[in-house]
């Protein structure tokens, strides 16, 4: 592996000076194309490129001034040429964007890799006026993980000579009239449609106070049953945000401090060595800023049934790959273990899962009076409740079952309660309460805060606290979290300046692509802000369009014959599970953990062949075909720094 990046990042010659930063650091390109160094990264000149190169030094981000060129591929092109010559990787998708923040055209690049290379390959071309500069990320996938916030700095900073951001600072909000929300609900339904979401829950809020709430479409494709804003979604990893909630109430009662060591509390934790155990505060349980990379992998393969002590046990397994406070890696069984220490501290007989559920339910859900909300999947799925959708091999919207989603159940602090728009507005009217609701104080302003105050970097302008995110967003302080499962995507904004709040929840996998419009047409319609969150969502829905038929244009399916008849009936991994091979109404069939579906094959450049689960959601396997020791292997890849390989028994 580090033969092939070495192979890979020696393509063009070694700039004679380096020079690495100490901190973010603004600069120009000669064109006067604005740019940002990120700490610690070392920058290089390379012909008319800036390289920057990451601290490992796998990994390079790459800046072009081009200049003239015949269009997006010609200026992609001469970039490649100046940065890997004669070794431009093959393309597999280029996207068109809208035009915005100062580009008159946007156009993304994405490349092959092998599954040997577990390589983050990647370009994008903005032009202004004549004028093409072109962004290139190129090396390690899991360095590319592991430093998305500095990818992020340069990315999102990129602009072109003069451009000045739009900025809403200092304006004072409108008033959400009926006008104005009218506004905001027809945007939603429209971008619903557009993004052919079955079924959406949104509410909106105005000096603390609800002035809409309800749904859109149905709960489920071919039901006539109405989305309202009673009905049940899973929330995903919105629960971090209360279970930090529950923490702080505990810190109320002084049960616990935020700098307290997690071994005073619970003796048994241990995470990774001896030092690194006795330096975990409570904070670092929930600031995705303790150096573990995301390993959901560790769950998604796992066989069901995992008690919630698994958190536990692979903590104990696992070591930071950078310094406390260092760098953004969100880690959910570092957040599980938050939920599970805080039910231990009330509970500390009952067993981790139980405690935790007695804790949510006394601490939070009922003072808050989220009287729909849940972690019980029976609770959470019966009556009036959205299933979950996604797109099947061909890029239709298709029902799934909630099966999947069963996965996080074991790390539950961290992503698998159940909630409605109704309970959810309950929460987002205490955040801009600061801890009061209804008149009553149900946990301290210094406690509820500390949970958003700004932590480790996630952008040029974006923050993780503690199981929330604070973003600038054009002068706005936005205080949020979103939430992710299989067929569940669905967040909340929070503008504490102007007492504004928002919650949607949605139950299609194309939903992801609405949270940031949504914010975005919000801030339009309270400062009169630039229209753009209608063409981003039109850009959205194009996009997923050509991504599905480029991922479809890559496989076999059904899977090539010879491949899958020569795939052994049980493959097993000690450290995560089983994969389970089968024949199902005439075809092969994968489970691997909560992954289940049937399978399609795909010849790779370099002669191998991987298998793919292609049942409909955005979470797969994608297997590479191989041998160990005379025996038949599957082995995955988790897009960060961990494989997997299964060995037939």
């Amino acid at each position: 592996m580090k033969l092939l990046l070495a192979l890979a990042l020696s393509c063009a010659p070694v700039a004679a000076l380096a020079q690495t930063a100490t901190a973010d650091t603004p600069g120009k390109l000669p064109s006067g194309v604005q740019y940002v160094q990120p700490k610690d990264w070392t920058a290089s000149k390379q012909g008319p490129a800036l390289v920057f190169t990451s601290p490992e030094g796998d990994l390079r981000i790459v800046v072009a001034d081009i200049g003239a060129a015949a269009d997006a591929k010609d200026a992609v092109a001469k970039a490649w040429a100046v940065v890997r010559p004669g070794a431009a990787p093959a393309l597999r998708t280029s996207i068109d964007a809208p035009a915005g923040d100062g580009w008159e055209e946007r156009v993304s690049f994405a490349y092959e890799t092998l599954p040997s290379e577990r390589a983050s390959r990647s370009a994008t071309a903005l032009r202004k006026g004549t004028a093409w500069t072109v962004l290139i990320v190129d090396g390690s996938a899991g360095t590319a993980a592991k430093r998305s916030a500095a990818m992020s700095v340069v990315s999102q900073s990129l602009r072109p000579a003069g451009f000045q951001k739009e900025s809403f600072a200092g304006m004072t909000a409108h008033q959400l009239t009926p006008g104005r929300v009218k506004l905001l609900t027809d945007f939603v339904e429209r971008s619903r449609q557009e993004l052919e979401v079955p079924g959406i829950g949104f509410a909106l809020i105005d000096d603390g106070n609800v002035v809409w709430q309800g749904g859109f479409g149905v709960r489920a494709l071919g039901s006539p049953a109405k989305v309202d804003q009673n009905t049940k979604f899973m929330i995903a990893s919105n629960t971090k945000g209360m279970t930090t909630l529950l923490l702080s109430m505990l810190a109320d009662e002084g049960k616990l401090r935020w700098d307290e060591k997690v071994v005073d509390l619970y003796p048994e934790f241990r995470l990774g060595n001896d030092q690194v155990t006795q330096s975990v505060l409570v904070r670092h349980l929930i600031c995705a800023c303790t150096g573990l990379p995301r390993k959901d992998f560790g769950f998604i393969l796992a066989d069901k049934g995992q008690p919630a002590a698994a958190t536990f046990t692979q903590l104990a397994a696992t070591m930071p790959t950078s310094k406390f406070g260092d760098l953004f890696q969100y880690n959910n069984q570092l957040a599980s273990a938050a939920g599970y220490v805080g039910g231990h501290i009330l509970y500390p007989k009952m067993e981790f899962g139980a405690a935790y559920d007695r804790a949510m339910e006394e601490k939070v859900f009922k003072p808050l009076g989220m009287t729909d909300s849940t972690f019980d999947y029976a609770e959470g799925m019966a009556g009036n409740w959205a299933a979950p959708h996604g797109l099947d091999v061909d890029g239709k919207v298709t029902l799934m079952s909630n099966d999947f989603n069963w996965a996080p159940y074991p790390y539950r602090p961290a992503g698998a309660a159940f909630s409605t728009t109704a309970d959810m507005v309950r929460y987002v009217q205490l955040e801009l309460g600061k801890g009061m609701l209804d008149g009553k104080r149900l946990v301290s302003q210094a406690n509820l805060v500390a949970r958003r105050e700004k932590g480790v970097q996630v952008g040029p302008d974006s923050w993780y606290g503690m199981g929330l995110f604070q973003r600038d967003a054009s002068g706005v302080q936005v205080v949020t979290h979103g939430g992710t499962l299989m067929g569940y995507h669905s967040t909340w904004y929070a503008l504490p300046e102007s007492g504004v709040g928002l919650v949607i929840l949605t139950n299609s996998d194309p939903g992801a692509q609405m949270l940031g419009p949504v914010l975005r047409r919000l801030l339009e319609v309270l400062y009169d802000g630039q229209p753009e969150a209608e063409r981003d969502v039109a850009a959205a829905a194009a996009r997923i369009k050509t991504q599905a038929k480029a991922r479809r244009a890559r496989l076999t399916y059904p899977g090539d014959a010879a491949v899958l008849g020569n795939l052994a009936g049980h493959y097993s991994d000690p450290s995560v599970g089983q994969i389970t091979i089968s024949d199902r109404n005439g075809q092969k069939w994968i489970k691997a953990g909560f992954v289940e579906g049937p399978l399609a094959t795909r010849r790779n450049a370099d002669g191998t062949v991987s298998v793919i689960s292609v049942g409909p959601g955005n979470i797969g396997v994608d297997a590479l075909v191989g041998t160990k020791d005379g025996k038949r292997t599957l082995t995955i890849n988790d897009g960060q720094q961990t494989q997997y390989v299964y060995v037939e028994d």
